[in-house]
């Protein structure tokens, strides 16, 4: 077994190799290597490792379980397994150990020690109205590492700062320590603190608390819970790994048999209060910028959720439609995001849900800037002769 200090020196070596590194890479085969602004890069380390063995990963694996039995049980059954670490005055991590081809691999996400603000983070104005909802539910989604965490930990940070409130926090690991502030935070953990989201769900109706965190909806008793929640004057935050707002709502209602379709989209449409969509993408200048789809509640949202969308009747066109509201698509925010100078033209268009509309806004934005819009400096019509042509031997017409 390797010792602790041997991990925790391997740890720090890996995370202080760059200054934006977020996530720690152990796979056999492969040096170290940490991702550094969304690009695996190795890492240089004494004595030098060229490529990992299996028994390395395997040893390293058995220090962070550290002999948990639950753990260790989850990825035999599983063939992987959560959990966090941390080294004492540097750093947390979220953990995942998993099976690949007979051998372990590690990646450890490096959580932050602080929580960041709405400001800090320069998240929408409309963020600061999210956290003042007395009940409803409120989903923020997005792909594995899109920041889906520190931007709900930012939330909860706004009720903290302003509602003497209890708050539940129901995770799989804990991320973001809270400190009390107005609010008071209990923060239970999966495995060590309740067995599933679902029973830990249940278990906190009966801790009276005003707002419930849900780390992940992963399946459709911890929705239906949440739903009861929200409809008994709760608000549950929680997060999805869906891509917007509409595959957000079609991933919910999948989760349920046929025959409650229905009933499950009137539920909905009476407690969904917020959907947030999020990517990261690469900023000019190293690092990356969230961009956000934000969509709240209305009449029109009601009845897409309730008959599903339609020709006209789309979230986007929908989301579109109430940017005065301080809603907005993922497209209005590359839009911004280029305006700013926080990403290239390029970056943009690739990222787009609508590349049409994307391109003419960063041709507008570029039009304002009084730069080209177009690489065409001219236009001509052929009429089919070329330039050394003799005008005079062209055929006359006939009168």
């Amino acid at each position: 077994m390797i010792r602790q200090a041997d991990l925790d020196y391997i740890l720090s070596t890996m995370l202080e190799s760059f200054s934006n590194t977020s996530d720690l890479n152990m796979t056999v085969g492969k040096p170290l290597q940490v991702e550094n602004s969304g690009e695996l890069t190795e890492v240089a380390i004494i004595p030098k490792i060229t490529k990992l063995t299996p028994y390395q990963n395997e040893m390293m694996a058995l220090a962070l379980i550290n002999s948990d039995r639950r753990l260790t049980e989850t990825l035999i059954r599983e063939g992987s397994c959560d959990s966090s670490y941390q080294i004492p005055g540097k750093a947390r991590f979220r953990v995942n150990i998993f099976q690949q081809r007979g051998t372990y691999s590690l990646v450890l996400r490096k959580l932050a020690t602080r929580i960041a603000t709405i400001e800090e983070l320069r998240l929408p104005a409309i963020c600061h109205e999210i956290p003042k909802e007395k009940n409803g539910i409120i989903f923020v989604t997005g792909a594995t590492g899109s920041g889906k965490s520190t931007t709900l930990a930012a939330m909860l940070d706004g009720v903290n700062q302003s509602r003497a409130v209890h708050v539940v926090t129901l995770e799989d690991p804990v991320e973001f320590v809270h400190p009390h502030k107005k609010a008071t935070f209990n923060q239970r953990e999966l495995g060590s603190d309740f067995d599933q989201f679902s029973t830990g769900l249940r278990a906190a109706l009966r801790q009276a608390p005003k707002v419930i965190l849900v780390g992940e909806m992963r399946d459709r008793e911890t929705v239906e819970i949440g739903m009861s929640a929200a409809e008994t004057g709760h608000l549950v935050m929680s997060t999805l790994h869906t891509v917007d707002a509409g595959q957000t709502i079609s991933r919910i209602i999948g989760m349920f048999d046929k025959d409650e379709e229905k009933l499950i989209r009137i539920r909905l449409a009476e407690t969904v209060r917020w959907i947030i969509g999020q990517r990261l993408v690469p900023k000019i200048g190293g690092g990356r910028v969230a961009i956000l789809e934000i969509m709240g509640n209305s009449l029109r949202t009601k009845d897409t959720i309730l008959n599903g969308e339609s020709e006209g009747k789309t979230f986007y066109e929908i989301i579109a439609a109430s940017e005065a509201f301080g809603w907005r698509t993922f497209d209005l925010s590359l839009i911004q995001a280029f305006k700013a100078g926080e990403i290239t033209e390029e970056t943009a268009i690739a990222y787009a849900s609508r590349k049409a509309i994307v391109n003419r806004g960063v041709d507008m934005v570029k039009s304002s800037r009084g730069e080209k819009t177009t690489d065409i400096d001219s236009l001509a019509i052929d009429d089919g002769y070329g330039k050394d042509d003799d005008p005079s031997a062209r055929p006359r017409k006939k009168k």
